[in-house]
Parts: structure tokens; sequence; C-alpha cells
């Protein structure tokens, strides 16, 4: 006897949602609006005490409480901008290898949605300024707010202009503690904060045009116009301009005025180069990634940094 005929089974439907699968996706949406915030970008907030720490303004609770306060202004106005940045490129970051994993392009979180927590947050954080800070630090984030969404726009794409957007994030960070509690910012801190920020913005710029021509992958439109050593040349620039402004505002005081017994601004003036020359190592080698990367997991960094922080701190408080 032959072998009884195969039964040709009929393709079956996909399983109807059931309402353990909608509770699933409920509760995957509130972490899914956290990922598309980048919490691992909220880091670079801490930037916010730089203006108080530099004018030895943190030993005190209120100002404690109130750098707090403008932390978490700062990190909604950012998140604000990363939610409506991921909600527009939904569509470009599905054919990325790496983006397509964003919660927006996956498709856990609705563009729509994105759009309205993105806009809510950019609206509140500004508001929530003139309440709970200054109308200054409002006006600050309401700047900041949009001048990311320009960036996001279209700014990212003009040549030389999207180094200066980014740079300009950072230093707005670096204010925004003493534009809250009314510090005046010195030349100085200005022009090595922002130089300091244009060195590691450019060395990253610089890391990413040497990874995408060692693979030969695909990178943004407007890296290709870069050359390596245009980017060298801005990150080199940047570095030698921060050094000096810091070594002016080191050797501009003395034991006389800062009322210390030994000269630590000028003692940590060696500390500071020596972060500057180590981070530079990761610049040359086209390792400099995101700078809050970096600074984190490379030991000697941090071992100068709180070398650096620790005179800093001695020269401030006149020790």
């Amino acid at each position: 006897m032959g072998e009884p005929a195969a039964v040709l089974e009929e393709p079956q439907p996909p399983p109807a949602p059931t309402a353990a699968t909608g509770r699933a996706r409920a509760a995957g949406l509130p972490l899914g609006l956290v990922r598309t915030a980048r919490p691992r970008q909220w880091i670079k907030n801490v930037l916010v005490v730089a203006a108080p720490a530099a004018a030895g303004r943190l030993a005190s609770v209120h100002v404690a409480a109130q750098l707090a306060v403008v932390f978490v202004l700062f990190t909604a106005a950012a998140s604000a901008v990363y939610l409506i940045n991921d909600a527009r490129d939904a569509d470009a970051d599905r054919a990325h290898p790496d983006k397509c994993r964003r919660p927006v392009a996956a498709g856990q979180v609705p563009a729509g949605l994105a759009y309205a927590v993105g806009g809510l947050l950019a609206v509140l954080a500004p508001a929530a300024a003139v309440a709970l800070c200054n109308p200054a630090t409002a006006g600050l984030l309401g700047a900041y707010v949009m001048m990311q969404l320009a960036y996001c726009m279209s700014l990212k794409h003009v040549l030389v202009v999207d180094l200066a957007v980014v740079t300009t994030g950072f230093l707005m960070r670096a204010m925004a503690g003493g534009v809250a509690l009314a510090i005046p910012l010195s030349r100085w801190f200005l022009i090595t904060a922002g130089f300091g920020a244009l060195f590691m913005v450019a060395a990253k710029r610089y890391s990413e045009a040497l990874l995408m021509a060692e693979r030969g992958g695909e990178s943004r439109a407007l890296l290709r116009e870069y050359t390596t050593g245009y980017l060298r040349f801005v990150w080199q620039l940047a570095a030698g301009v921060a050094v000096l402004a810091y070594c002016l505002w080191a050797l501009e005081g003395d034991r006389a005025v800062d009322g210390g017994s030994l000269p630590w601004r000028q003692l940590s003036m060696v500390p500071f180069i020596l972060g500057v020359l180590r981070y530079a190592v990761f610049a040359d080698r086209g390792t400099a990634g995101a700078p809050e990367d970096v600074v984190l997991r490379d030991r000697g960094l941090a071992v100068v940094a709180v070398v650096w922080m620790t005179l800093y701190g001695l020269a401030v408080a006149g020790l």
C-alpha cells in the first residue's frame, strides 16, 4: 500500500491581540518614552554646577536645592528635543542599522505621542523656570530648546554651524547654574568652558570621520564635507585657547589676593593641562566618542580630574 497523501494545512491567521499583550505594550510605553529621552545623555546636565563651583558657591543647602531644580529643568528641555528629533527622523532611522532600534523607529512609541510629550516638555521647562528660578533661566532654557530644534530641522546640515550649535549647547549648560543663582560669569570662565566644549565636540567629529574613512560606512552627509585635517585643526585650536584662558585666569591671582597659604590657582594648571593632553590622546587615535563616555571609561583621566578639582577647590576656598 502506498503512503497516505499528505494533508495540506491552510495557513493560520496570526493570533489576535490579547488583553495581556495590550497590557504588555502599555507597560512598555513609559519605558520607551524614557529611552527616547536618552537617559545616558543626562549626565551632561551636571555641567549646571560649573559656574557655582567656579565661584565657590556650593557649600549651601539652598544652592544645592536650586541646582537640583536647574538640573531637572535642563534634563526636561533636552529630553523634549530628543523626543521631537526621533519622531521627526523615524522613517530615516528605520533604514539605519543602529538607529532602527530607537523606540519610535521600532514602533514601540508612536511618533504622535513622542511629538506631544516633547512639545509639552519644551513648553513646561521654561515656564517652570520662571516660577522656580528666575526669568533669565527661563530665557536660557527657551533659547536652548529653540536652538536645538533648529539644529534638528536644518542647522545640523550647515557646515561649521553644526559645530557651533553643539558647542553652544554645552556652554549653556555650564552657564545655567550661574544664571539661576545670579552669579556673575567671568570672561575666563566663558572662554575656557566654550573652547573646552568645542575641543570635545570637534574631537568627536574627528573620530567619527576617521571611523567612516576606515570602515567606508555610511554616516551623516555633512560629516563627509569635513576633512580630517580641518577637524584636527579645530580641536587643536580649541584645546590651545582653552588652556591659554585657564592659565591666564590662574596667573591673574596670587596668594595675597586669594588669602591662601599656597598658590593653588597656579598649581591647578598642571592637572588641567594634563587632562587636556590625556583627552587629546583619544582624539588623536580617533576614539574620542561621546565626551561623557571618554571621561567615565578612562581611569587616568578620572584621577587627573579629581586632582584638578581638589586644587581648584582649595583655590576657590582661599585655603
